[in-house]
Order: C-alpha cells, then structure tokens, then sequence
C-alpha cells in the first residue's frame, strides 16, 4: 500500500505539479480517505521523502548496465544521464531531490555509487563525501534548472532584458552580448560541463596532484 500511495503522489506531481501534493490529493488519486493513508505515511513531510526513495529507486532502475571492470568515469557519467532522463519523467518532482535530504534506502545507494566511483578515481577518502555533494548539485542543479524554466529566455530575450538598464548599471552583460545573445545547446553543455568536473576530480586525486606539482 505504502508504494501504491507514494506512486500516486508522483502521478499528483507529474499533471498538477508538486504543489498540488497532498494528502487528501493522493487519497484521491487512490481512492481512500485521507486518514487511511497515516499508518503509511504518517504525514506530507513523510510523504515528500517517499517521493524521493521512488525517485531515486527510478533513478537506479534507469542506469544503462555499466560492466563491472567500467571505469570510475563512465559510472558517474550514466548517473548524470540518468538523472536527465529521470527529470524528463518527472521535472516537477525532481526537484525534490535536492530540497529534501538524503535519508531513504535508495537515496543511501545512489551516493554510495558515487562514493565508490570517487574512490576508485583516487580521490582521498576525508575528500570523497565534499566532491560527490559538488557532482550531484551540479548534476541535479543543472538538470533541475533545464526542466524547470530557469534556462528559458522568459518573457524577454537576452538582448530586452539588458535593454532595461543602462551599460554603465550592467557593463558585464553589455560587453558579453555577443556571447549572451547566442542559442544555447543545453544538451553539450551539460557534457561541457560533466567534462569540466572531471577535470576537476583527476585533480583531486593523487596522479593529478603529482602532475600539477611537477608543472610548477
């Protein structure tokens, strides 16, 4: 029952937006009394949680089979296209991903692949937990964003929107407009971006840090 209502409480997400969640919403949808949902979920805080360990049991469901001898890169790279197929699914919900905290079951596996493929980079251990929240912010920030409208040009393009103000209030943006005024291919620089951390974590790890010290 208790999946059956947390299922429920997605498909309320999914066509009314994660606002429309609650309890007597989901009741609805199952076709109970909002009081037959207690000894389930035992309020909409409990519910919203829920949400997140079906969100992310999806999530692991939606991993392409990665052979165990892949490598560290190729793991976390399936997990941040996964998490953009699982916003496609559901792009008001997910944003519960990074609005509630990580306590349920799944939500402990989904970190623990990322611990793991940290680990097998050779990211020090006391750095592993600080890099995995900057590769899943990004990666549920970016995606959350792209879903959401955040990335939309609004009401007003690049151009109007610096129009309102004088150069002189906003002078970055006037001297970046070529730049600001071009279409944007979300989709490469999401890999741009994935490229990026990767840098960023071969850094980290003791090879990196012996080639950075060797080219002082």
């Amino acid at each position: 029952m208790r999946h059956k209502i947390l299922e429920a409480a997605l498909g309320v997400a999914d066509e009314r937006g994660l606002e429309s969640v609650s309890m007597r919403a989901v009741a609805q949808r199952v076709g109970v009394s909002a009081m037959a949902l207690y000894p389930h979920v035992s309020n909409k805080e409990a519910l919203l949680d829920g949400m997140v360990d079906v969100l992310l049991a999806e999530l692991l469901s939606l991993r392409e089979p990665v052979p165990a001898e892949a490598g560290w890169w190729t793991r976390l790279r399936t997990v941040a296209y996964a998490a953009r197929e699982l916003s496609a699914r559901h792009p008001s919900a997910f944003s519960l991903l990074i609005a509630r905290p990580s306590v349920t079951p799944d939500a402990i596996r989904a970190t623990d692949l990322v611990y793991q493929a940290l680990l097998d980079a050779g990211v020090p251990d006391d750095q592993v937990a600080r890099v995995e929240r900057l590769f899943t912010t990004f990666v549920i920030g970016f995606t959350a964003s792209n879903v959401n409208g955040r990335f939309s040009k609004g009401t007003l393009n690049p151009r109007a929107r610096r129009a309102q103000l004088a150069p002189e209030d906003v002078p970055a943006h006037y001297r970046l407009a070529e730049h600001l005024d071009r279409t944007v291919d979300w989709d490469a620089e999401f890999e741009a971006d994935l490229d990026d951390l990767r840098t960023l974590v071969e850094s980290l790890t003791t090879g990196g840090r012996r080639s950075a010290l060797i080219g002082r």
